[in-house]
């Protein structure tokens, strides 16, 4: 059986520099203006806020790589939205550390840490872990860093960020969030998504009939065997954890773009909608590329429909679908 052919992605406009983009935008596509993307980015502001440190260096006029404007990000959106998709095609492209919560913990576990034993013993209660323990698993991760960082999978509520926030702060230098992305993506499109979705369960492969279909219906590229339904991808399933997403992580979005999240830091919170990660993954590529984050080797800068590789999509896909499922599956 062939292998996939690369996807092909829009490749994006040049970027402003930081301190002329507004500090919350929300940025659109459609799949009509998929070949105007370069236009929408000129047009599509729709909600600005004024900056809370309009002369603080996060905003200051510092040249594309400078070490002065490292890029610490925190991205969210609905489970569904492509969270995994677009963390994974970032850190493809760019030199930017993923620091993931849930491999971060099974790691700690597997290696019978002090941090990873305490998890382990809540795990097997089949107890959620507190915030607290979440955060030791944050800061593990994140006390080598100095430079730029991609946090998946925390802050998802808002005393997570009030936490996550009050620990970056007491970094000597202080080290806060410096972009924050919410994937805005409709509920009608994400169930839309979970009905057209099977899987490869031995591999993990993901497939979509609507715009990832396999080459031959109803079987897996590769091995040319059965493709199921996973057993939580029902529209009732998701619209359960879409309700707990608008109560528990929603309000995220107030806190750092309006609330205490402005007030007590430099990052640029902004809004990227659409309906597939092909549409958003333009807009979200253009706000990262102001801040210093050198290529991967053989990633160079506007290249026309950069090409990514199929299976990084499905990788990601399949990290996307396990996301929301109990703490004790990490076992």
């Amino acid at each position: 059986m062939p292998l996939l052919a690369p996807r092909r992605l829009l490749a994006s406009s040049p970027s402003p520099s930081p301190s002329a983009v507004p500090l919350v935008r929300t940025l659109t596509t459609s799949p009509s203006a998929h070949k105007a993307a370069a236009h929408l980015f000129d047009v599509a502001g729709a909600t600005t806020y004024p900056p809370s440190h309009p002369t603080s260096p996060s905003h200051s006029h510092a040249p594309h790589g400078s070490p002065a404007h490292p890029l610490r990000l925190v991205m969210f959106g609905k489970p569904g939205s492509g969270k995994g998709t677009l963390s994974t095609l970032l850190t493809s492209h760019y030199a930017l550390p993923p620091i993931s919560t849930g491999d971060s913990l099974r790691r700690q576990i597997a290696l019978r840490t002090p941090l990873g034993q305490r998890a382990e013993a809540l795990v097997a209660s089949g107890t959620f872990l507190p915030d607290e323990t979440m955060l030791d698993v944050v800061q593990s991760e994140l006390d080598p860093l100095r430079g730029s960082w991609l946090l998946d999978g925390f802050p998802r509520t808002v005393p997570q960020a009030r936490m996550l926030d009050a620990y970056l702060a007491s970094r000597a230098p202080p080290a806060p969030l410096t972009l924050v992305v919410h994937l805005d993506v409709p509920d009608a499109v994400i169930l839309e998504r979970i009905r057209d979705r099977w899987v490869h369960l031995p591999s993990g492969r993901v497939y979509n009939l609507a715009y990832n279909p396999p080459l031959h219906p109803g079987v897996d590229d590769l091995t040319g065997e059965e493709l199921t339904k996973r057993p939580d991808d029902t529209p009732e399933v998701f619209a359960r954890r879409l309700e707990v997403f608008g109560r528990e992580t929603a309000p995220l979005m107030s806190y750092y773009a309006d609330g205490e999240g402005k007030r007590k830091g430099e990052a640029r919170v902004v809004s990227l909608k659409g309906e597939t990660s092909d549409e958003i993954w333009p807009l979200l590529e253009r706000e990262v590329r102001g801040f210093d984050l050198p290529l991967r080797t053989g990633q160079g800068e506007g290249q026309e429909g950069r090409r990514v590789d199929e299976e990084v999509i499905r990788m990601a896909e399949k990290e996307e679908g396990a996301e929301g499922v109990s703490v004790s599956a990490l076992r």
